[in-house]
Parts: structure tokens; C-alpha cells; sequence
């Protein structure tokens, strides 16, 4: 099956700055993606650069196997894109949204985006600017989804609701995506709520992509250790070691399972979504993929 995304080498640089560097993923379509890293890790940037909103320093990317900078119609046909800032025109009411979604779009589903709007009881005929945060995020999904996209990318898009907004939000999102298969990117800093719903995780740190790989498997091959912190200080430098949280006397170990202790350790557990992404978070450094291969520009 042709992957969603697939990137080789994709890197984009601002002067001197590297925003994303050699990202090489390959996303199979019909998951829910967790994209997560600190702020500045190349998130927006990589799901730019998916759209055609920007072209790459050097090496490439392709949805459902195409470029969005050499086909850009055949790409952007079939991704619907929700930003941070949800940008809609304030000035404009709900209704004049939706017509400018149906001028826009071919495959614009009118009626779907019509009966989204009376299920959360959005008034048509207010502007924009004055609906709650909850309504306007709820619109903007709504503009993305009536396009019938077979990848939908969601940058910090819950940032500013509150937990209800964000329930309703989310619910929404997963009702349309188990309804029509979509492949969902899902970019949060709240990865507690990710692990609810996510089943593919990608952890972007520095520009460089860390791990990538289907959530319960990468979950499986890693464990956390609890020992003496001079067996931890020994530990230094061993690739299987992610992070080290280290106490007085006892410190805190996530590693991958082919961590050689010496002795098993039986009291070593499986380490939840958010424990996981913290420990990769904070050592940037690490990472269990190969180094990939660039292609296109010498960086």
C-alpha cells in the first residue's frame, strides 16, 4: 500500500537555522498519528512542507505519492490542513464559509459540512469573530473535513480550548476518521490526551526525527528501570539508554529492551505514551533509527 507520507532526507533551513533536518518517515495510511516534540522541533514546518506550503531545502516528501510542489493539485485535493490559529475570515458569517469551502474544492461535500454545523448548533448566520473558541475550531474541522480528504493534518489545534471544547473536538474528529479511513497527523503538546486515541507515534526533537513507528510496538520495546544511581552512572553511553532521571541514590532508566543489565530486572515496566515521549524529549540525542540517507542538496 503507497504510504501517506513518505519524506528522504527532507530538510528546510531558515539562513542559518535548520527547522527540519534528513526527516525520513514513512506514515501508512489509516492511522492516527501523534506528532510531538518541544516547541521549535520542526513540527509546523514538516507538516508545511506536507502541504506545498513550503519547498525543501534538500531531500523530498510525497503524499499518497505524489510531491505537493511538482503535483500540487493532485496533493492538496486531498489534505485538509487545520493550523494552530484556525484561520478563518472573521468577517465572513459561517454560512459565507461554507460557500467559499464549496467554490474552492471539487470534492466539497456541502451537505456533510451544512449538517456539521446544525449537530453542534453553530449559528449560520453569525461572523466568525463572534463565535467561542469551541465553534470557530469546530468550523474550521468542518472546512477541512467537507473537502473529503484522505489525510487531515492538525497543528496544535485544541492549544487554547478548554477540556470540553476539546473533548467535543476530538470526539468529532475520531467519529470522521473511523467513518471515512481517514490518515490523521495530530500535533499536541497534551500527549496524555494523544495516547487515547493515537495509534502511530512520531517524536520530532531539534529538526531531527527521533522515533517513528506504530505506538503499541514502541511501547513494547522499551521499559523502565529502577536502580542504585552509581549502576545508573555506568550506564552512560550505552545507545540503548534513553534518558537517565537520575536521584540520590536511586535513578530512573528508560531504555530499549536491549539494555544489558548484566541480571534481568524484574521489576522493570512499560512505560506509558507521555513517560515515553518525556524521556525522548529530553535527551536529544537519542533516537533507535538508523541514520538516514540524504538525497538532494548537500547539507
Amino acid at each position: 500500500m503507497i504510504p501517506a507520507v513518505e519524506t528522504t532526507g527532507l530538510s528546510r533551513r531558515y539562513g542559518q537555522t535548520w527547522a527540519l533536518r534528513e526527516c525520513c518517515l514513512r506514515v501508512p495510511a489509516g492511522r492516527v498519528v501523534a506528532l510531538v516534540g518541544p516547541n521549535g522541533a520542526g513540527k509546523t514546518t514538516l507538516m508545511q512542507l506536507v502541504m506545498g506550503l513550503l519547498e525543501p531545502s534538500a531531500g523530498e516528501v510525497k503524499v499518497f505519492g505524489w510531491s505537493p510542489r511538482q503535483s500540487p493539485t493532485l496533493v492538496l485535493a486531498r489534505v485538509g490542513f487545520v493550523a494552530q490559529d484556525r484561520p478563518l475570515y472573521g468577517g465572513f458569517t459561517v454560512r459565507q464559509m461554507l460557500g467559499f469551502g464549496l467554490r474552492l474544492n471539487p470534492r466539497w461535500d456541502d451537505g456533510f459540512a451544512r449538517s456539521r454545523i446544525d449537530l453542534f448548533e453553530i449559528p449560520a448566520d453569525r461572523k466568525v469573530s463572534k463565535l467561542s473558541g469551541g465553534q470557530q475550531a469546530q468550523v474550521a474541522l468542518t472546512m477541512a473535513l467537507a473537502k473529503r480528504p484522505e489525510l487531515l493534518l492538525l497543528d496544535e489545534p485544541v492549544s487554547n480550548l478548554d477540556p470540553l471544547a476539546r473533548r467535543d473536538f476530538t470526539r468529532a474528529l475520531l467519529d470522521a476518521a473511523a467513518q471515512d479511513g481517514l490518515t490523521v497527523v495530530f500535533s499536541s503538546h497534551v500527549v496524555a490526551e494523544l495516547e487515547r486515541f493515537c495509534d502511530y507515534l512520531v517524536v520530532l526533537n531539534g529538526g531531527r526525527v527521533q522515533v517513528a513507528g506504530e505506538l503499541d510496538a514502541l511501547i513494547e520495546e522499551h521499559r523502565i528501570h529502577t536502580m542504585e544511581t552509581t549502576t545508573a552512572s555506568s550506564l552512560a553511553g550505552d545507545p540503548s539508554v534513553i534518558d537517565v532521571s537520575p536521584g540520590p541514590r536511586v535513578s530512573t532508566v528508560v531504555a530499549r529492551k536491549s539494555l544489558a543489565l548484566g541480571v534481568g530486572d524484574p521489576e522493570a515496566r512499560l512505560p506509558g505514551l507521555e513517560e515515553l515521549v518525556l524521556a525522548y524529549m529530553n535527551s536529544r540525542g537519542a533516537s533507535n533509527l538508523p541514520l538516514p540517507v540524504l538525497r538532494g542538496a548537500s547539507l
